[in-house]
């Protein structure tokens, strides 16, 4: 048995705030959400699996909403969707925000109104346009000037679409520079530095089948501070006052995106949608004053701030080895179910779950099963000494950009979702299995 080598706690390693707020020890170092104990949850489902807290979902639909009381926000689909995921949204009065026809399509047939739907996108296909249009979509996003004549063709000489454009303010924000969205060198949006921006609004308010109601932004992910968000909402308002002057239109709508931070291990920092909404408020209603322009309505679009705290990854230890200097902790799952790591060197703080230890904690790195020396779920993890195959993993922080951004890689199926709340679970999403890979595949 390989035997880790001990090293300091760190500060907050058995600090749960990073974890749903219904999550609760239990005895034999067990812990338990949405009032299920994990360790049965993997009994029952099997592992890797995804557990996804209802309650979790639902408070934090509320504090959005009430945190921009006087603003309309849209859930982000792409973090995670499923039919139970669009329902909690819907019953929680939040709009929906799709990128594709597979997106709108689902949360159409589970009831969700499409009038409160937007289609976003930076090269929508005919599906997508088509999709949208079919089912009525509230608004949709033109991201280039090629995407404005192919709009205006498929809503028809009789038709008529509310539209915003997406504009990149010159602002850099983010975690990392490939979810970085906000500057030229990227590819969402039409620039303002260029003109491009300003030449699609013109070309967009000479479609009659158009109707331009605002503007749109989306200056990165993963962001923490309010002060960017606040210097992007300054250009847009400038904007704005340059369309009026130069148009004669006054725009009804802004929509400042999303990519609102979260902690993903105790300690880390994350945004306060209560402070946010206070500093946008607060400079919408000065900005527009001081141009002489009615405040426009504000649209936001939370997605990882919603679904990612509420979201524990169940993970069984199938291999520990010490290679040099580090000790590699193998698990069953990895980077098909969460490339995050991979992508962009996100960092997480696995926990032993489902018995006690006693053992010192110790420095290792947390891998998956796949056939890629990158496929690394959690570098410098503390976990006990003692850790064995057969152990349970768990991993707080896993409900967005994880499942959504799965992969069929080496052909091992991506895992089930799993709803917990008030002391039950249930299957939102089953495991993707062998028969799933050989059905697809007819050739012969």
């Amino acid at each position: 048995m390989t035997t880790l080598v001990p090293c300091p706690l760190p500060l907050g390693a058995d600090d749960l705030t990073v974890w749903p707020a219904s999550t609760t020890r239990l005895p034999h170092g067990d812990l338990a959400v949405g009032g299920v104990c994990l360790t049965e949850v993997a009994e029952r489902y099997d592992t890797p699996a995804y557990v996804l807290d209802e309650g979790e979902v639902r408070t934090r639909c509320r504090t959005y909403r009430d945190a921009f009381a006087e603003a309309e926000v849209y859930y982000a689909a792409k973090a995670f969707l499923s039919r139970a995921m669009a329902r909690w949204i819907d019953e929680e009065g939040l709009g929906l925000d799709v990128c594709s026809a597979g997106e709108l399509e689902l949360a159409v047939t589970a009831g969700f109104p499409p009038e409160r739907i937007l289609l976003h996108g930076n090269a929508k296909s005919p599906r997508d346009i088509a999709g949208a249009l079919r089912l009525g979509v509230g608004r949709i996003v033109i991201d280039s000037s090629s995407e404005i004549a192919r709009l205006a063709a498929a809503v028809g000489p009789r038709g008529r679409q509310d539209v915003l454009v997406r504009v990149v303010p010159g602002v850099r924000a983010g975690g990392h520079e490939k979810i970085r969205t906000g500057t030229d060198e990227q590819k969402f949006g039409l620039s303002l530095t260029d003109g491009y921006a300003q030449h699609a609004i013109a070309r967009v308010l000479g479609q009659p089948q158009l109707r331009l109601t605002g503007l749109h932004c989306h200056i990165g992910s993963q962001i923490t501070e309010v002060k960017p968000y606040v210097a992007a909402l300054r250009r847009m308002v400038g904007l704005m006052a340059r369309i009026r002057d130069s148009h004669g239109v006054v725009l009804t709508e802004l929509d400042m995106g999303g990519g609102h931070g979260v902690a993903y291990r105790p300690g880390e920092p994350a945004l306060d949608p209560t402070a946010l909404a206070r500093a946008l408020r607060a400079e919408l209603r000065a900005g527009c004053a001081a141009a002489g322009l009615p405040v426009p309505r504000l649209l936001i679009e939370p997605g990882r701030a919603i679904a990612g705290p509420a979201g524990v990854a169940l993970y069984r230890v199938l291999a520990v080895k010490r290679t040099g200097s580090t000790t590699f902790v193998a698990v069953d799952g990895g980077m098909s179910d969460n490339p995050r790591p991979a992508l962009y060197g996100v960092r997480y703080a696995p926990r032993l779950i489902g018995r006690a230890s006693t053992a010192d904690p110790c420095r290792a790195t947390v891998v998956g099963r796949h056939c890629e020396a990158g496929d690394v779920l959690a570098a410098d993890a503390h976990l006990p000494g003692d850790v064995r195959p057969g152990d349970l993993l768990a991993v707080p922080v896993a409900g967005a950009y994880q499942l959504s951004m799965a992969s069929g890689y080496n052909m091992v199926g991506r895992p089930p979702v799993v709803a917990v709340d008030g002391g039950r679970a249930r299957l939102l999403v089953r495991r993707e299995t062998l028969e799933d890979f050989r059905s697809r595949d007819i050739g012969g």
